[in-house]
């Protein structure tokens, strides 16, 4: 498991967009400033790992739109990860989730956490 310098671990999915909003925020942020970063969706966050998932989530300003904080945070080189037992428990699959982002483990989450030098986790 590659580490990252900033975690932020989200819980909550569609129906706190003002969670997801301020995670992606941060993240972006994150490597912005020149960080690695990795945002994990655990519990419901996991949803967001569909493709598409973000579309349409817009707590508006000053906050941007979570796709296209999204889109920033991928091409600046944000990683994210999907925790796969919450996947399985909220009836997902790998073949449902967006191809880039990455499925761990618990020990995965614990590798991150423990290598990062900062961590937000909004649960």
């Amino acid at each position: 498991m590659q580490t990252a310098d900033f975690v932020t671990t989200l819980f909550d999915g569609k129906s706190n967009p003002a969670k997801v909003t301020v995670a992606f925020t941060m993240a972006l942020n994150a490597v912005k400033a020149g960080h690695s970063a990795m945002l994990l969706l655990m519990v419901e966050a996991v949803e967001l790992g569909v493709p598409g998932a973000c579309e349409g989530m817009d707590i508006g300003k000053p906050f941007e739109p979570v796709a296209d904080l999204l889109r920033e945070y991928l091409a600046a080189g944000g990683r994210v990860g999907i925790c796969g037992a919450c996947m399985i428990h909220n009836g997902f699959t790998a073949e449902q989730m967006a191809p880039e982002y990455e499925i761990i483990t618990a020990p995965d989450v614990v590798t991150l956490l423990m290598g990062s030098k900062g961590s937000l986790q909004l649960t």
